[in-house]
């Protein structure tokens, strides 16, 4: 670190670190926040609300453009659950974010959109939506918030450079310097990169000493070049276990495995829930959630995806429950009967893959040719050539390291006055609004703590 006495650290957009003489100036702002997304708009009309002399500074045209492309262009705010369901669902990262649910719980943020004219919904999976399904009421709830709290806002400014000064730092735009007391990041991770989070927070970070986790994708869509899940694009399966595993483990086969505890057996993640084959591959809730044990992993080729397409039912059972309508009804087809089991789409790709004459009657079908069907279906296995990245992915994991940040405050534990809050810090949830969750009550903590 600089010692004061030689002058000031200069950052560029590429964390490259140089000196220049500090002069004294007049603080024009107690706050800058870089980044107007979900924690930097509620981070920057909380510092507002506090008589703090604060400015948002967004690159884009406009404010929460990632808000704007969520949930399908709804916006899943956050999760219907208290604050340790959201902590328990980020499995070890959960412990940085009790202080910041403390200040914005789900029950909170939920008060904070309603209370700007927006009402929500709670669907069946626990997802919290506006019930307008727009999120751009969302977008403009928190602009209202803000407008009425004083904060500054630029658009179309992006901070090119961080500065810091003997007292507090300087941020540089292509317009102007802008003297501030306190800065927080907010510029997000590098998912979406349409929407202008191109990782400049990161670089800013590591240049001032902190240490920035690998990043890679996470709730992003999975790729495979098996020819026959190609050929179901746009099936949707409403309830999926699906388990990441090495091509030489066996899959974990209990009804319901929780998604903390899918690293037993070689099982490497697991979820349950919505599936969707696609030309590329594969999507939904259940694919997404797994994605990350696929993008963090050194040879994603080697990995597959084991699929049980009928998780309720035991493998016994469903075989006996096969044997049983195809004996009840013997000069009907076998995969007719079987089409009632599961999509007819994929019970025609079970005989196939199988090479199963389609017009085999039910009595004609042999046990042995019962139990490879059966098999397919609840231990199905799908090769992974690996995941579509950045481009498709809805978080980043990794980012700034969370032992280097006061999770009482959002401060930096290494340059005080600096303050992290979102997708810029080492935090990723899964599907289901616990991101947003995560980046709205950081964004809270941190308004608060400057």
């Amino acid at each position: 670190m600089l010692p004061c006495s030689e002058g000031a650290a200069r950052l560029n957009r590429q964390g490259c670190l140089s000196y220049e003489s500090a002069s004294v100036r007049p603080m024009t702002y107690d706050c800058i926040v870089i980044g107007a997304g979900a924690a930097g708009l509620i981070a920057g009309f909380t510092a507002a609300e506090r008589n703090k002399r604060t400015l948002l500074l967004e690159k884009n045209p406009r404010t929460g453009v990632k808000i704007l492309m969520s949930g399908g262009t709804r916006c899943n705010l956050t999760q219907h659950t208290d604050n340790r369901g959201i902590v328990e669902a980020y499995g070890d990262q959960g412990r940085f974010l009790h202080a910041p649910l403390s200040v914005l719980s789900p029950a909170d943020l939920v008060k904070l959109i309603e209370d700007e004219g927006v009402p929500t919904k709670v669907e069946e999976t626990g997802k919290i939506f506006p019930v307008s399904n727009k999120a751009g009421d969302v977008v403009a709830a928190l602009e209202r918030r803000s407008a009425r709290s004083g904060a500054e806002l630029s658009l179309g400014e992006p901070a090119t450079e961080l500065v810091r000064l003997l007292e507090g730092f300087e941020v540089v735009t292509p317009k102007r310097r802008l003297p501030t007391r306190t800065v927080i990041v907010t510029t997000g991770g590098l998912s979406y990169p349409g929407s202008g989070t191109t990782g400049d927070g990161y670089g800013w970070a590591r240049a001032l000493g902190h240490t920035i986790v690998q990043t890679r994708p996470a709730l992003t869509p999975l790729t495979t070049n098996d020819r026959w899940v190609q050929e179901l694009t746009g099936l949707t399966i409403p309830d999926v276990l699906v388990q990441v595993v090495p091509t030489t483990a066996d899959p974990v086969s209990p009804l319901v495995l929780r998604r903390a505890k899918g690293a037993k057996r070689g099982v490497l993640a697991s979820q349950r829930g919505s599936f969707l084959f696609t030309h590329f591959g594969l999507s939904g809730p259940a694919v997404l959630d797994v994605s990350r044990a696929v993008t963090s992993h050194a040879a994603p080729q080697t990995l597959q995806l084991c699929c049980d397409f009928l998780p309720d039912t035991q493998l016994e059972m469903l075989d006996q429950q096969f044997h049983q309508e195809c004996a009840s009804e013997g000069k009907k087809q076998a995969m007719g009967v079987l089409a009632r089991l599961i999509p007819r789409r994929l019970a025609e790709s079970v005989f196939h893959q199988l090479e199963l004459p389609a017009e085999l009657r039910g009595a004609e079908l042999l046990k042995r040719d019962r139990a490879r069907v059966v098999q397919l279906i609840k231990r199905c296995r799908i090769n992974l050539s690996g995941a579509l990245g950045y481009k498709k992915a809805e978080v980043t994991a990794g980012g700034v390291a969370l032992r280097e940040v006061d999770s009482k405050t959002m401060q930096s534990n290494l340059v005080p006055g600096l303050y992290f809050a979102g997708e810029v810090l080492d935090l990723d949830g899964p599907i289901g609004g616990y991101n947003f969750q995560a980046a709205f009550a950081t964004g809270r903590l941190a308004g608060l703590s400057v």
